[in-house]
């Protein structure tokens, strides 16, 4: 199945590699975090939700049926979602430069919409 992107398509295999692609420069992120007991815990927190994105887009790709499917983006859509919280909060604390981050952010955004409109569309075609 085929999700829409910006008026174009993608695959489920391109979109399995920009999840990948979004964890792996959040692990590169939160290995240039400032040594401290705060940006630790937020670090973790965020390379937990950031890195589960991927992981459970994956297990949705391989649902048993429709509803496992859904339920499934259902995950996928909470973990990019707190993976924006988290980002926001390194940036509105100041633990990291809103510069540093502004990609980060938009594509946590980029990729929450197509996982909202995956679901919507998965969820018509049951």
């Amino acid at each position: 199945m085929e999700v829409a992107i910006g008026g174009s398509t993608a695959t489920p295999e391109q979109l399995k590699e920009r999840t990948k692609q979004f964890a792996l420069r959040v692990i590169h992120l939160v290995n240039a975090l400032p040594k401290g007991k705060v940006a630790g815990v937020i670090g973790r927190q965020l390379l937990r939700s950031a890195s589960s994105v991927g992981a459970n887009y994956r297990a949705a790709c391989r649902a048993r049926s429709r509803a496992e499917f859904v339920a499934r983006l259902g995950v996928v859509e909470e973990e990019i979602d707190e993976s924006a919280y988290w980002l926001e909060l390194l940036m509105e604390s100041g633990i990291m430069p809103v510069t540093r981050l502004a990609d980060l952010m938009r594509e946590a955004s980029e990729l929450t919409a197509i996982i909202v409109a995956s679901r919507k569309t998965a969820r018509r075609q049951s």
